[in-house]
């Protein structure tokens, strides 16, 4: 079992990092697997919805977007996390997610989402929102813990302070753990739900 953890900070040794590493001692206990790609440090331009992924099943733009893409298909479980920016996630973590989940069309159904913010003060309630539409839109369980996923600390190391935030990063790994190991067990027994043929409505006609 594997998780992959996307690291939106542009700060390799920053409070998103330091709370995403929380999360990964308790995942290594539990026996699973993680692999973490800081990505807020590329230069990654956003979807121009050009629909060629459809015909190559990629995206057009070759960067880092189509790198993890393989990775996406591969793991159990996917951690989202970010600091916060004017009430919402860093906007280069947004362009890659929204070109390697529109452009990856693989199913992610039952594969668990959670996502992080960190913030100084405010912003981390909308964030969260933010990238919780990645799981929700394509059939992943959503991971929960024990308060809302924040983090809080403005200058770098000031996360370590946050004792109730770094407690609530561990509690999340372990839900996040077992939901994986449930979901595991219950594709052996009961195999993943009946997925319909998509039906695509306008609203105007």
């Amino acid at each position: 079992m594997k998780v992959l953890m996307l690291n939106g900070s542009p700060r390799a040794d920053g409070n998103t990092a330091m709370a995403l590493a929380e999360m990964e001692k308790i995942f290594v206990a539990e026996g699973i697997e993680v692999e973490t790609i800081r990505v807020g440090h590329k230069d990654i331009r956003g979807c121009v919805a050009c629909k060629s992924c459809y015909r190559t099943g990629k995206c057009v733009f070759d960067d880092m977007v189509n790198e993890i893409a393989p990775k996406l298909e591969a793991c159990d479980g996917l951690v989202l996390g970010s600091p916060v920016y004017y009430a919402s996630a860093n906007a280069t973590l947004i362009a890659l997610l929204d070109r390697l989940f529109y452009s990856t069309h693989f199913s992610k159904t039952m594969k668990v989402g959670a996502s992080v913010a960190v913030a100084r003060r405010g912003g981390c309630s909308a964030t969260f929102d933010e990238l919780n539409k990645y799981f929700t839109i394509c059939g992943m369980p959503v991971a929960s813990s024990q308060y809302w996923n924040s983090v809080h600390g403005g200058l770098p190391g000031e996360a370590k302070e946050d004792e109730e935030g770094l407690q609530t990063m561990r509690t999340l790994a372990r839900n996040m753990s077992f939901l994986i190991k449930s979901i595991a067990l219950g594709k052996e027994q009961y195999r993943l739900p009946e997925r319909e043929t998509p039906v695509h409505t306008n609203y105007i006609r």
